[in-house]
């Protein structure tokens, strides 16, 4: 009688079950970004993310993938002339190329636990078609059917073939200098 209840219980209680894969929910997603001249000051703005999903395995992170679409970037910094100017020379070639290259794509490769719902996550970022592995720091939070991921990720955009105003790549840029790395202050809302 015990082994038939241990069977049944093995039948009905199955470890993959408790994976699930939760819906990124694109209005209440957010990204930031913030890019910085070599010597001082920048500027910052917005992207939105066109698609994501979390894999959650009970409340732990195990993978999962988000995609930015790169038509939205947006300055929030400036106004009227000077940002429409921003906004597209951000678009042009000589950084994310836009009209070839429409999305920019990450995918979780590992998730390690440091802490009650803090992580390291590594992964491959995609941007302009070229491929890095990036590691960051996440914190994520379960409750009930939502899961959400905050990150702050640091982004070399020489690794993607973005090098205008780089001083790795250019000598005598002076304050025109724009630093290597600019951030990502992502926020991923997910639903079941």
């Amino acid at each position: 009688m015990l082994n038939v209840l241990l069977l049944a219980l093995g039948l009905t209680i199955n470890p993959a079950e408790t994976n699930s894969t939760y819906q990124a929910n694109v209005e209440e997603s957010t990204v930031a970004w913030t890019a910085k001249k070599v010597v001082s000051g920048g500027h910052n703005g917005n992207i939105q993310i066109a698609k994501g999903s979390l894999e959650i395995d009970g409340s732990k992170l195990t993978g999962g993938s988000f995609e930015i679409d790169m038509t939205t970037i947006e300055v929030t910094d400036l106004e009227g002339e000077w940002k429409g100017k921003l906004e597209g020379h951000l678009n042009s070639d000589d950084f994310f190329a836009v009209e070839t290259y429409k999305t920019a794509v990450f995918k979780i490769t590992n998730a390690k636990s440091t802490g009650k719902g803090k992580y390291e996550v590594t992964g491959d970022l995609t941007i302009k078609g070229k491929t890095a592995a990036i590691t960051f720091p996440a914190e994520v939070s379960v409750k009930g059917g939502k899961a959400t991921a905050t990150a702050k990720i640091a982004v070399d955009r020489t690794k993607f073939g973005v090098r205008y105003g780089s001083n790795s790549f250019f000598d005598n840029l002076g304050d025109k200098a724009i630093a290597d790395e600019f951030t990502l202050d992502v926020t991923l809302v997910a639903t079941k």
